[in-house]
């Protein structure tokens, strides 16, 4: 064999085996990133000596806030109609909501919800510089049945609110199970009662350092976990990050985005029996029509990733714009064939009362911008140097 010829063979022995040493580092798990167990999220510079009490808490709205908000219901300026012929497929129709504003006006008694929403023990307690809010219900249970303790994290555009029904089956014994869960539902930062932080760069992977924390506050150790939504993905987060502390994970927001996912997509698109049987295949394909519902409906999305606080202006100062805002999300995401009709099949599954409560929780603590923050933060660069690290 001539020079020549020994060292293209060289050179492409060395070419595929440099190839095959990348496609190989890209396959396998990444790194887990460094992170700061006390990093600061407070207002100013972190204070020498850190509040580690935990202080009772009860939801006590003045008649200052209400007042202001029965003003702001009742001085609405008219409504654009919708079209006709239109239920919600230009958004939240204007028809349904002078029905929910009317209801929420006469029929929506705030005094016994706040009673409703202070039957569970509820606490503050700081956490990295952020006074915490959370819910922290204990058992009681006979000496022979195991209590394991559980987290449950919402997301958004939801609130503590979401568990309180579950919360008593959670709880309370159950002659076909010899278990009960100590359950511990938090505000996420920026949501609720939990202080925003002041600082950037709270992504929902520096938020589950958080929650760790305040598990360990409160003092477990180990514990399962469950996320809905964003707190799927700080469940998921946690799990990540300390697997030690977690017994068992449930989420509600799974959605692979590595190398190997991708890769699995692409090939289902062209052969989709490959992955999912013939009952399951709706849910997945067409891939074509699946991206263009997230191309129609994830609009906030990138709004809320990019100017959250431009958006937030405007839903602040107007309870009835908040509504509609935030009502058009529970109903396409609950069904989204639900944009065909007028009731919104918003009583399907839910009651104004229960949907009110969870509006009540964005307009009393005034936490709609710095709840929709948590978009930006989770893809902004600063974010993102930190994930990609992952």
């Amino acid at each position: 064999m001539s020079f020549t010829g020994k060292v293209f063979i060289l050179s492409s022995a060395t070419f595929i085996i440099y190839v095959g040493i990348q496609i190989y580092k890209y396959f396998q798990p990444p790194p887990l990133p460094l992170y700061d167990e006390n990093e600061y999220w407070g207002p100013g510079n972190q204070p020498s000596k850190q509040d580690t009490s935990i202080k009772p808490f009860m939801i006590n709205v003045s008649d200052e806030v209400l007042n202001d908000l029965k003003y702001r219901l009742e001085n609405d300026r008219p409504y654009t109609p919708p079209l006709e012929g239109i239920q919600q497929q230009y958004g939240f129709n204007t028809n349904l909501l002078k029905e929910i504003i009317k209801f929420w006006k006469n029929d929506y008694n705030w005094r016994e919800r706040e009673t409703f929403l202070n039957q569970f023990p509820q606490f503050i307690t700081n956490i990295q510089g952020l006074d915490i809010h959370y819910l922290h219900i204990k058992p009681k249970v006979s000496s022979d049945t195991i209590i394991f303790p559980l987290l449950l994290l919402h997301g958004w555009p939801t609130s503590v609110r979401e568990f309180y029904s579950i919360i008593p089956l959670l709880t309370k014994e159950d002659n076909e199970r010899n278990f009960v869960f100590e359950v511990v539902v938090p505000s996420l930062p920026g949501f609720g009662f939990s202080q925003p932080p002041s600082k950037r760069g709270l992504s929902p992977s520096k938020m589950a350092v958080i929650f760790k924390n305040l598990m360990k506050r409160i003092g477990h150790s180990q514990f399962y976990v469950q996320g809905e939504d964003w707190g799927g993905v700080i469940a998921t987060s946690i799990a990540t990050l300390f697997p030690k502390s977690i017994l068992g994970l449930h989420s509600s927001m799974c959605m692979p985005s590595g190398p190997k996912a991708l890769i699995k997509l692409f090939i289902s698109s062209l052969f989709p029996s490959f992955f999912v049987d013939k009952r399951s295949k709706h849910k997945m394909f067409p891939l074509l029509e699946k991206f263009s519902l997230l191309l129609e409906e994830f609009g906030y999305y990138l709004l809320q990733a990019t100017k959250p606080d431009t958006v937030g202006i405007g839903l602040g100062q107007s309870p009835s714009g908040m509504a509609a805002y935030i009502l058009e999300k529970f109903s396409t995401g609950t069904n989204v064939s639900f944009r065909e009709r007028e009731d919104a099949g918003l009583k399907e599954t839910f009651s104004y009362i229960t949907l009110l409560d969870n509006l009540m929780i964005y307009w009393i603590s005034n936490s709609l911008t710095t709840s929709m923050r948590i978009y930006s933060e989770a893809y902004s660069t600063h974010a993102r140097s930190w994930e990609v690290s992952r």
